[in-house]
């Protein structure tokens, strides 16, 4: 099982980027999907994760209104949108999967030590 991460990198207090997540060796549709970040000296945290049918999403209240995630199962890809990003969004995000499909998004997103299987991250800096 791969996940990969990508479209992290530099950019200004205001600018956005396109986070992906390319799964592989699991079918994406049978797992809760979500995107964990890191920064430097602090804990993993849950950003944003959806669901298995896209029914029920979560965002972490500092990127509420500003992140978008979404899923594509037929690609087995997972994106998040970053707008407005902020100096504080700097972190490297990790992109997850776990396989029990009755977990909502919110307790998926609260608990990083869940996921069956992790992607090796992506760095995201926000500097002028």
């Amino acid at each position: 099982v791969q996940l990969q991460a990508s479209g992290g990198g530099l950019v200004q207090p205001g600018g956005s980027l396109r986070l992906s997540c390319a799964v592989s060796g699991i079918t994406l549709e049978h797992y809760v999907v979500g995107w964990f970040r890191q920064a430097p000296g602090k804990e993993r945290k849950g950003v944003s994760c959806i669901s298995v049918r896209d029914t029920d999403t979560y965002y972490e209240d500092s990127v509420e209104g500003r992140f978008t995630i979404s899923r594509d199962n037929a690609e087995n890809t997972v994106y998040l949108q970053m707008d407005s990003l902020k100096h504080e969004d700097t972190a490297v995000y990790y992109c997850a999967v776990h396989s029990n499909t009755d977990n909502s998004a919110m307790f998926f997103c609260a608990r990083p030590f869940l996921p069956d299987y992790w992607g090796k991250g992506t760095l995201v800096t926000v500097s002028s």
